[in-house]
């Protein structure tokens, strides 16, 4: 846990402004996501520690934090399937608990919370794609009660916009990457299946279909993938039957 002091916050404003001078060019997602959370440790009160939590058809995940904390706040939620970060991504409520040893509303998550040293916190809800079942919180988790005021929770929701886009796009790059990941190894398999037809239709004067007719009846017999039995026959020229 950190124990950095944060006596007296950055001046919001300086913080907005090195936010909007940003590149997208230059930075990562994650390391964009990474600056929303240290700045906003920074400019809030209470001596906090930050987050940025991705939910992805309701399959939680801390992208970035400022410490063990937050990490750990955010994980002991995701164990139990509430508390204050998930009820801000899924309603889209920004979320506050003026002091978790009075709050009642998860009566399994703020004794924890307790006990690793958070007073208070307040999540602000990620607008990202709520059609896709995809939204998000920024976390900022505090050390003492009634840390967050009318001005901080303004600050705290004028962060939240950078880290949705950030959030969003990462999101979008990580499923792109699955995606061309998944077409790789379809490729792949298409081209060693095809290899193994070619080899058994110029071995058995097959057709085509016969040829990979005879594939699925071996893949069908010993229960293994007709990729599998593919490659063993390119790279053994046998085709193995009971």
């Amino acid at each position: 846990m950190a124990d950095t002091q944060n006596p007296q916050p950055v001046d919001p404003a300086e913080a907005l402004e090195r936010l909007g001078g940003l590149s997208l060019r230059e930075l990562s997602m994650d390391s964009l996501l990474q600056t929303v959370a240290d700045l906003t440790k920074t400019v809030m009160p209470g001596n906090p520690e930050a987050s940025v939590l991705l939910l992805v058809k309701d399959r939680p995940t801390t992208v970035v934090s400022t410490g063990e904390l937050a990490t750990a706040l955010d994980e002991t939620q995701y164990d139990r399937g509430h508390g204050p970060c998930l009820h801000a991504a899924r309603t889209g409520e920004l979320t506050e608990i003026p002091d978790t040893r009075a709050d009642d509303r998860w009566p399994d998550y703020t004794p924890r919370a307790v006990e690793r040293g958070n007073l208070s916190s307040l999540s602000v809800p990620l607008a990202i794609d709520k059609d896709e079942g995809i939204s998000g919180a920024l976390n900022i988790y505090a050390r003492d009660a009634d840390a967050f005021d009318e001005a901080s929770r303004s600050v705290a929701s004028r962060f939240a916009p950078y880290a949705a886009v950030a959030a969003g796009n990462l999101f979008a790059y990580q499923s792109a990457r699955h995606m061309a990941d998944n077409l790789q190894a379809a490729l792949e398999s298409r081209a060693v299946i095809d290899q193994a037809k070619g080899i058994l239709m110029e071995r058995y004067k097959l057709t085509a279909d016969q040829a990979f007719q005879l594939l699925a009846r071996a893949s069908m017999t010993t229960n293994r993938k007709v990729r599998d039995i593919a490659e063993d026959l390119v790279r053994t020229g046998e085709l193995r039957l009971p």
